[in-house]
């Protein structure tokens, strides 16, 4: 399988930017990947004023380097730039090892306070 990440530094991101974009990826970017071809899964990370990523694994290197194409060309648009106020500090890809799913199984869906 085959990685990539995008991050973003939220040190300098305007007061209540963790929470927007807690409710921008619930509300409409999640549903938005579901459908992305070649894509395995997506998970959106963040450290609460520390920095926001979203990790991507594709299942092939074809997909995975035409996104990356696509996304770095926008990055300086993209919804999270805008709300954040500064773009990516890395766009990096990577290699998948394994991926180990544990007894509790993937869970499509939002994270924490929105179960």
């Amino acid at each position: 399988m085959y990685g990539l990440i995008a991050r973003w530094p939220l040190s300098a991101a305007p007061e209540g930017t963790d929470q927007r974009l807690r409710d921008y990826v619930v509300g409409e970017s999640l549903a938005r990947f579901t459908q992305l071809e070649g894509l395995r899964f997506k998970t959106w990370r963040m450290a609460p004023g520390e920095w926001f990523e979203g990790t991507y694994v594709f299942a092939t290197a074809a997909a995975r380097d035409a996104f990356q194409a696509s996304f770095t060309a926008i990055a300086e648009t993209a919804p999270g730039t805008v709300m954040i106020g500064s773009p990516p500090i890395e766009i990096a890809p990577f290699e998948v090892v394994a991926v180990a799913e544990g007894p509790e199984g993937f869970r499509a869906g939002a994270g924490p306070g929105a179960e």
